[in-house]
């Protein structure tokens, strides 16, 4: 009786599987999970790449769909916490994505990657700049297609050789994200002969940056490196500049490149040099702007490419993988080579080399030029 039981009772769960392997199959659209920050600290950045993931997928699916399916974009919420994000990335395994996009911070975007290793979910992160993503976690289901920090401190070096600059400042908050990209800056100044002969801090929560930057202007530097994030003291530091008269070359982060800086320093960016992974000048860019502005009524800008970006790359590897197994998706996005980006310096594509899974050509940053209270053209490019 117990063999009979036990023959229906295995017979019934391989039914099932073949159901639900079935279903899956049969599924109208093509799920892809995006995890953004619609309400933590990471907004700024997330949901503006996010954006661009829905114009691709809107785009791609008025031209079609891929595989003959539709694609559905299942987007939720991390709050920049990690704890959630590892949450929220199971949710979207259990919904049934065949890849996960990763637009959010650092730290989160690690945890996700606890859930993407243990499902074997593809998973990308199209503009994380984190240099241990790939290499904390050996996790041969992620992938990441942003510029590296290494990468942009190489192409504002190669900037600061072109200016022969050999005596620096470096300034930044004490936020966790200032304090990364000031220690990557030094690093790379000093590992390349580059003196830095003072660095200052501004603190959360301070009123004025004077005091810091009178310390700047007695140190006389060539170049002042910025190094800080998104918020109210890098604009006091802008202000103190001015009111002290000062006219020393700002060569300025990539945090430097989202517009609300424009608008929160409003008049006081004029000069200043940025390091990016955006020209408006490309064709490609050109078009993604004329598409971004129909849809959303605004111009675009670097993050929203990325986003876009992202969603180009998964749908052209379910397009090769030629099916929903997200072990061929997988092997069909490390196989990517030469994929035409809208992010990046002209001509520049993305390429996973073997055994690597970071996409962005080191030689695909730039450096432009702030003008007009706006994010102009270019002045560099590449790290040669």
């Amino acid at each position: 009786m117990t063999s009979v039981i036990s023959r229906r009772l295995f017979g019934a769960c391989a039914a099932a599987a073949v159901l639900a392997a079935g279903a899956a199959a049969a599924q109208d659209t093509i799920k892809i999970g995006v995890i953004t920050d619609k309400t933590g600290t990471a907004k700024f950045y997330a949901e503006p790449v996010t954006e661009g993931s829905m114009l691709a997928a809107k785009i791609i699916n008025a031209a079609g769909g891929v595989l003959g399916k539709k694609i559905e974009l299942l987007i939720e919420d991390d709050q920049n916490k990690p704890d959630v994000s590892a949450t929220v990335a199971r949710k979207l395994v259990d919904a049934g994505v065949v890849f996960i996009l990763s637009n959010t911070s650092t730290t989160a975007t690690q945890q996700q990657q606890t859930v993407s290793l243990e499902t074997k979910t593809p998973q990308l992160t199209p503009s994380n700049s984190g240099e241990t993503l790939t290499t904390q976690i050996d996790n041969p289901y992620f992938f990441q297609t942003g510029p590296l920090f290494s990468y942009q401190i190489n192409t504002l070096l190669s900037y600061t050789r072109a200016k022969q600059y050999k005596r620096v400042a470096l300034m930044t908050d004490n936020s966790e994200l200032g304090q990364l990209v000031a220690k990557s800056f030094k690093a790379g100044l000093e590992k390349a002969g580059v003196q830095v002969i003072v660095e200052e801090v501004v603190q959360r929560g301070a009123t004025s940056a004077v005091p810091q930057m009178q310390k700047v202007r007695a140190a006389n530097p060539e170049a002042i490196f910025q190094a800080g994030v998104l918020g109210p003291e890098m604009v006091l530091f802008f202000r103190a500049y001015h009111q002290l008269g000062m006219k020393t070359p700002i060569l300025g982060s990539y945090n430097l490149s989202i517009p609300l800086y424009l608008t929160m320093a409003k008049d006081l960016m004029d000069g200043i040099v940025i390091v990016d992974a955006y020209d408006r000048e490309k064709p490609e860019v050109k078009a993604f702007e004329e598409a971004f502005q129909k849809e959303y009524g605004r111009p675009a800008f670097n993050l929203n490419a990325y986003g876009y970006d992202g969603v180009r790359l998964v749908v052209d590897a379910i397009k090769r993988a030629g099916s929903l197994d997200k072990e061929k998706i997988r092997a069909a996005m490390q196989a990517t080579k030469d994929f035409p980006a809208t992010i990046g310096a002209k001509g520049m594509k993305y390429t996973f080399p073997p055994g690597k899974r970071t996409g962005f050509d080191p030689e695909g940053v730039v450096v432009r030029l702030i003008e007009n209270n706006a994010h102009g053209r270019v002045v560099h490019a590449g790290q040669k």
